[in-house]
């Protein structure tokens, strides 16, 4: 949502304030390049190591750091809780090169309270190159950096005050494919700060698998939901799109299986679909199901990008949508964008369910703002009140 920004904030103070660290100064030099490309970004600082940033984050006082791993004197994991010390609630992108020792790393720095990582292109002339890069990073840098924009902007003036201001067109939201189910008016809900919205009904049935996707904070809301929904895993299988790259996902589906004490992995082509196991969509590529000899078994696609995303939520959702029908449960969790929207459209579509995490625990409320705004959820909850969720609709009452 567009803010509305009193006249008398100036010109910078609607800029996100940027640090980039980096020990190759081409590197640093082509980011600083990009975001003063930007109108509403600016580089406060350009450096070479982890400990000048740590020695001038105080005085520079970003809103974003963009924080290589491998640096000289203090790499990229060592000074991540000492920036962070300093300047609590810093937002922190974690860059590295997609090598395993690097993705790990980055994962890692998400439990120690990084924001989000971006994996770089393995050498200066690709990362020089990278249309998708230079896009990427920039709308990580922007997204992220919006809510801390926000939380040093004075409050907007009261609606009266505003009147005359000019209309902030909603964002567009894409029809539905088909007809869904009628909405329920539920009075007193509240999504973020709009007002009471409407919510679908639960499920009569219990639902038999569950779905979900995710992006930015994905990883960090995922660890927090596993270990809570075993009883759900043992008895249906469940599906998770996580946008990220190769070697990220293989890293991811090790950890989610440590947490959950269960199977967990990338998902194959063709493999069968069973209760007791975790799938993971592979970076790089997309994850469907279909039906084969009656059986509903994964299907592993290399085709285009969707919603600028490979692996993508929506062929998951919609996908689902037609081989399961009502008994689907898909969850949106944190993310930027739009991903998953259609697909969840589809489910409802189907007499499937949807539930979405709130604005106030998502890192960015992007995908999961989607769909709960679309009217497509029957629950928008915290992120501690997902998993008592997920168990009652899947177990029944405790």
């Amino acid at each position: 949502m567009t803010l509305a920004i009193p006249a008398t904030v100036s010109a910078a103070d609607r800029r996100v304030r940027v640090m980039i660290v980096d020990d190759a100064v081409v590197v640093r030099g082509l980011f600083s390049r990009w975001v003063e490309a930007e109108p509403d970004l600016e580089v406060v600082a350009s450096l070479r190591t982890g400990r000048e940033a740590v020695n001038q984050v105080e005085r520079a006082n970003p809103d974003v750091v963009v924080l290589d791993v491998d640096m000289p004197e203090l790499d990229g994991i060592a000074a991540l809780p000492l920036l962070l010390a300093k300047k609590p609630g810093l937002i922190v992108i974690m860059a590295s090169t997609l090598t395993r020792r690097n993705a790990e790393i980055s994962l890692k720095a998400l439990s120690l309270g990084a924001t989000d990582y971006i994996p770089k292109p393995s050498s200066n002339r690709e990362v020089t190159s990278s249309s998708m890069f230079h896009r990427d990073l920039i709308e990580k840098i922007r997204g992220l950096g919006a809510r801390a924009l926000r939380g040093r902007l004075p409050e907007a003036p009261p609606r009266a005050a505003v009147a005359k201001a000019p209309q902030v067109l909603a964002p567009r939201v894409l029809p539905p494919k088909v007809a869904a189910p009628p909405l329920v008016p539920r009075a007193g809900t509240q999504m973020g700060v709009g007002a009471p919205t409407a919510l679908r009904p639960m499920p009569l049935t219990p639902p038999r698998v569950l779905l979900i996707g995710a992006s930015t904070g994905g990883p960090q809301a995922l660890n927090a939901l596993i270990s809570q929904i075993v009883g759900i895993i043992d008895r249906s299988p469940v599906l998770i799109t996580q946008h990220m790259p190769p070697t990220f996902t293989t890293i991811l589906a090790e950890h989610l299986a440590r947490i959950a004490n269960r199977p967990a992995r990338e998902a194959s082509d063709g493999e069968e679909i069973n209760a007791g196991t975790i799938y993971l969509a592979p970076g790089g590529k997309h994850m469907q199901v279909k039906r084969r000899d009656g059986t509903a078994v994964i299907e592993i696609t290399d085709s285009p990008m969707i919603n600028f995303c490979k692996p993508a939520v929506d062929p998951l959702f919609s996908s689902a949508a037609t081989v399961w029908g009502k008994r689907v449960l898909a969850l949106v969790l944190t993310g930027m964008g739009s991903d998953g929207l259609r697909g969840a459209q589809e489910i409802a579509a189907a007499g499937g369910t949807v539930l979405a995490q709130d604005e106030a625990t998502s890192v960015v409320w992007g995908m999961p703002g989607q769909v709960a705004n679309a009217g497509l959820c029957s629950a928008v909850l915290p992120l501690a009140e997902i998993a008592p969720k997920l168990n009652q609709l899947f177990l029944g009452p405790p």
